[in-house]
Parts: C-alpha cells; sequence; structure tokens
C-alpha cells in the first residue's frame, strides 16, 4: 500500500491566514523559497506565496540538518502552527517535512530576498518573468490590477456594458499616428490604434459601453512616456450635452480607481511608497487658450509640450490643491475628424487632456453625430467618406450625441509610484528596441 502524502494532513494554508492558525495545528503551506538563512543550529526558511511571507524553522535532527532546497525553487512545507512574536505575522512553523516541487532553481538574476532591486531597468526588463518575483515590483502591478477593478467597477455600477473589439482593423483610426501593418490573409491590415470607431458604434447599441484591452502605436517615440503597446481602459457614452458630462464621468472612475486601491492594495501600497492622489469632487477646468498665456507659450501653439504639462501641474496643485487638471478646448486642427468642435467657436474642441500630475492620462471629448457633420469633417481632410462606409453607418441609422474617453494605464501606475520611465511598471513593455521577453 502506498503511504499517503504528508500533504494529507491538513489543507494549504496562505502565508497571509497562518496569523489565523491555531499554535499547535498541522498546517500545509506551498511556495517559494525566498530566503534561507543558515544558522549554527537551524535554518530560518521564508517562503513566499500569492499572499506574503512566512517563516520555517528547520532544526537539526538524529540525522543532521534536512536540506533545503534554494531560493526560488518551489516547495511545500508540512509542520506544525507555532507562535513566535518575531516571526512574520507573529506565526512560524516548526518540524517541518519540506518537499521540493520542482528541481533545484538556478541562482535568479538578482536577489529577490532583498528588500529593494537595485538593477538597472535593463536588467530588469531582460530577466521580467523572474524580476517580478520580487514584493516590491510585483506590488507595482497590484495597484494597476485593483484599478483595473476599481474602473470596472465604477462603470458596471453607472450601467455600462463591458465589451471587447477587433484589433485587427482595415484602416487607421487616430489621424496623424503611424500603425503597424500585417498580412491579413493576402491584404494589408493595421494593429488597432483604439477601439474609437467600434466603441461609438456600440453606443448605438448599449448606450454605454467600455473596454480594457491593447493598443498599438508605430509611432518612433524613444522616451520615458511612450511604448509601441499599452493597455488602454476606455469608455463611451451616449446622450450627452457636450464634453463635460464625459469629464463628470471620468472624475467619477478615477475616484473609483482610487477607492479600488485604498481596498484592494493597501499593502502594495505600502511596499511601493505609492502616493495615491484624492480626486477633488470637481475636477478644475482651464480652457488652452488661457493653458497657453498661463505657461508663457505662443498663442498659436497646436498643443502643449511636457514642460507646459509639467508647469500646469504645478499651478492646478498650488491654486487648486489638485493632482489633476482638465484642459479643454484643444484646437480642432490637432484633434481627429471624428471630434465635436466648440459650438460658439469652431476653431477649438468639445474635446480635453486630463493631466494627473503634469502628465497627459486621459484624452477625452465629445464626438460628431450626425451623418452631415461625418462628410463635412471627412471631405475636409481631402478624403472619401465611402472609405469609412464601414464606420459611418451607424450615424445614417441614428446616434445619440456621444463621447467618451480612454485612460492610459501604464502612464497611471507610473505616476502613481512616481516611476521615472513607464516601462518599470508595464509587465513585458514593447518599444523601439524590446520584443522579448
Amino acid at each position: 500500500m502506498v503511504p499517503p502524502r504528508p500533504s494529507a494532513v491538513a489543507p494549504r494554508t496562505l502565508a497571509a491566514d497562518l496569523t489565523r492558525a491555531t499554535p499547535g495545528s498541522p498546517v500545509r503551506l506551498q511556495g517559494w523559497v525566498h530566503r534561507r538563512r543558515e544558522l549554527a543550529a537551524l535554518t530560518f526558511l521564508v517562503v513566499r506565496d500569492r499572499t506574503g511571507l512566512a517563516q520555517v524553522v528547520v532544526k537539526d535532527g538524529p540525522d543532521g540538518r534536512p536540506a533545503v532546497p534554494p531560493e526560488e525553487t518551489t516547495v511545500e512545507v508540512v509542520g506544525t502552527a507555532t507562535a513566535n512574536p518575531q516571526a512574520p505575522g507573529g506565526v512560524e512553523i516548526t518540524d517541518p517535512v519540506i518537499t521540493a516541487l520542482t528541481e533545484p532553481a538556478a541562482t535568479p538574476p538578482v536577489e529577490l530576498w532583498r528588500p529593494s532591486l537595485n538593477a538597472s531597468l535593463p536588467t530588469l526588463l531582460d530577466h521580467a518573468p523572474v524580476t517580478w518575483r520580487h514584493p516590491a515590483q510585483r506590488a507595482k502591478w497590484e495597484l494597476a490590477a485593483a484599478s483595473l477593478r476599481g474602473f470596472r467597477a465604477t462603470l458596471d455600477a453607472a450601467g455600462f456594458t463591458e465589451i471587447q473589439t477587433p484589433k485587427f482593423v482595415a484602416s487607421a483610426t487616430e489621424s496623424g499616428a503611424n500603425v503597424f501593418e500585417v498580412d491579413y490573409f493576402g491584404r494589408p491590415a493595421y494593429l488597432a490604434q483604439s477601439p474609437q470607431f467600434y466603441k461609438q458604434q456600440m453606443v448605438g447599441v448599449f448606450e454605454r459601453v467600455y473596454e480594457v484591452g491593447p493598443v498599438f502605436r508605430a509611432e518612433p517615440h524613444d522616451t520615458v512616456r511612450h511604448l509601441a503597446e499599452y493597455v488602454s481602459l476606455d469608455a463611451e457614452l451616449g446622450f450627452v450635452e457636450d464634453h463635460r458630462d464625459v469629464l463628470r464621468v471620468l472624475r467619477d472612475v478615477v475616484a473609483g480607481m482610487v477607492t479600488a486601491i485604498h481596498e484592494y492594495a493597501g499593502g502594495a501600497v505600502a511596499l511601493t511608497g505609492a502616493r495615491v492622489p484624492v480626486v477633488p469632487e470637481e475636477i478644475p477646468v482651464l480652457h488652452f487658450r488661457d493653458a497657453l498665456a498661463l505657461v508663457g507659450a505662443p498663442e498659436d501653439e497646436p498643443d502643449l509640450a511636457p514642460e507646459h504639462e509639467r508647469a500646469l501641474g504645478a499651478w492646478a496643485l498650488e491654486e487648486h490643491g489638485s493632482d489633476f487638471l482638465a484642459v479643454e478646448g484643444y484646437p480642432m486642427a490637432k484633434r481627429p475628424f471624428y471630434t465635436h468642435p466648440q459650438p460658439d467657436d469652431p476653431r477649438w474642441s468639445n474635446s480635453f487632456d486630463l493631466l494627473f500630475r503634469g502628465l497627459e492620462l486621459v484624452t477625452g471629448g465629445q464626438r460628431l453625430h450626425r451623418p452631415s457633420a461625418y462628410d463635412e469633417a471627412i471631405r475636409a481632410r481631402g478624403e472619401d467618406p465611402a472609405t469609412y462606409a464601414a464606420y459611418l453607418q451607424s450615424f445614417e441609422h441614428g446616434m445619440p450625441p456621444h463621447g467618451g474617453f480612454a485612460i492610459g494605464l501604464e502612464r497611471w501606475t507610473a505616476r502613481l509610484v512616481e516611476a521615472t520611465n513607464v516601462r518599470e511598471v508595464t509587465l513585458f513593455p514593447r518599444d523601439l528596441h524590446r520584443l522579448t521577453p
């Protein structure tokens, strides 16, 4: 008869739940060997799982000290819960039986047991499948994951429907942006720069929609704020009066993301030192022309430069005590053709950028919704509306006034932890130079 495995003595206990184990009761832990500290008569073994760290005490026996697998080996530890105020959570595991669940792990490229990762960004990125295991590194994505929960929960509660749209598209979405061309069964197609066309069409079905998904930009930027692929949090809503209605929904969404971070990622906040913002009841708004005057830029400047955004962020914090500032009324010449103009002065648009601590985080606004307006806007670009026939059919069959926004998840997370490079918070970044891992 085959004897039962040691794990039969108890169900699995997570590290975070070890504090609730009854002293003297059997426990079974599974995870990675995070740290080994060998002393004269015993070894302290720290095991890491998805919830945290647990301490295991390995003492010498009649046959000497049991072998302890090297760091990062996955193991099962069956032992006795024992109170110890100096152990993580006040409880440790004694009298352990340690079973390796795989071959001994190779030495990791960085020392994951150290409190901080003192490695260069290229090293972290080259070895991302391993370096993301570090608790402080992993905590960065836990902030992002909590933000996603808050994004979805806020919009679900507001009557939005989550959708998924194609990432192979027949034409570019954003004017002036480069696209990745692919061979789609012998004809050209492109990786989607945004779900813009499709989320607008779905307003005609569900009225309020959102999507979380990747978008692709082939713009040759090699900066600390740009990626060739990033996660976009998109929303679109119908029956708006103007872009201010969109901004109000965006404010609630950002507040919901902050609430979710506090609820689900408090440990990650502590590990990363993230400065979680307070979202004001009403985000301060500044017109683009006034923003140019405030930063001393020429009045015919078509866009805000990064140094302008930083100056405006500092102004919003000083004048309004806000980490956020919405700049509205960008020139129509710099906005996509589907953008609604400002009714009293069509030089400006009913659109906005939301700055978070001096960095553009969100672009949003009101869209055109009348077929005649689209015909005029597309022809003004020197294009044939027939090129956009699949997109325009929704408008020909009745669309409400609508608008929406898109949040860059990586930029949001980078500002939370004050990362100097957006790649620091991206699981597997894609840019001009990186296609692996």
